[in-house]
């Protein structure tokens, strides 16, 4: 079952077609990669997608219901929700808090946060638990500044979990992080995503991850989609590989 669907979106920046006239579909408890070079396009579809640019034409159907005009915020409680490549995070605030905060909102508790925070131990005791799902848990009352930076990345993915999205967006979960930090990384979060029936769309440039973790793969070049296929079909998709010039794929 389709999920979300785009038809002929369109974002435009000048004479810059970013978005040109794509159609783009996300099937249920699929882990989808969002692959191309730099300025293929990925990013700004994403943020129309979600809510964070407004589309220039175009539909956007997510669950079947058009969300084309609504705001950032009727997307999320839609079910909606990404993680950044810049890492999102309050960083004078704990690991803790900054869970808490995206549960505060989810449940519209959004009025005096930090003094409820202390307070409501339903909402605390979930943030334990989401910590607790990305191994974070013995960090809970570090400030997010303090952080390494794989574990910044999983935080950052774990305050848009803690939205209970239907939808995740992650945009570079594993750039710059070191190599053996990677799939750790990826194995925490693919493992929660799939154990709660979430459907993820990573955007990555790290071939071997790609590979390793998606069920499909959508390429884009130049804002169109280039290709659309699994690991295997675009692994053998020369047209992707001579596009992605600098990218390695594996044989």
């Amino acid at each position: 079952m389709r999920l979300l669907e785009t038809q002929r979106l369109k974002k435009y920046f000048g004479d810059t077609h970013a978005v040109d006239e794509v159609d783009f579909s996300v099937t249920q408890g699929e882990v989808l990669a969002l692959i191309g070079a730099n300025g293929a396009g990925k990013t700004t579809l994403v943020n129309v997608v979600s809510g964070l640019l407004p589309p220039d034409g175009g539909k956007i159907h997510f669950q079947g219901i058009d969300v084309t005009h609504q705001s950032i915020h009727q997307r999320i409680e839609a079910g909606i929700a990404r993680s950044f490549q810049l890492v999102n995070l309050f960083d004078q605030l704990t690991c803790l808090d900054n869970i808490a905060l995206p549960i505060f909102s989810r449940e519209k508790k959004t009025r005096r946060l930090m003094a409820l925070a202390d307070k409501d131990r339903a909402v605390r005791e979930e943030a334990m638990e989401v910590l607790q799902q990305f191994g974070l848990a013995p960090k809970a009352a570090m400030v997010a500044g303090g952080l390494a930076q794989g574990e910044r990345k999983l935080l950052d993915v774990a305050v848009a979990y803690a939205l209970r999205p239907r939808l995740l967006f992650l945009d570079e979960p594993t750039s710059g992080v070191s190599t053996r930090e990677k799939a750790p990384i990826m194995d925490i979060i693919t493992s929660i995503v799939r154990s709660g029936k979430i459907t993820a769309v990573v955007i990555e440039h790290d071939m071997d991850v790609v590979f390793t973790y998606s069920d499909r793969i959508v390429v884009m070049h130049e804002g169109k989609i280039l290709a659309d296929g699994s690991p295997d079909e675009i692994r053998r998709n020369e047209q992707v590989t001579t596009t992605l010039l600098g990218t390695t794929v594996a044989p």
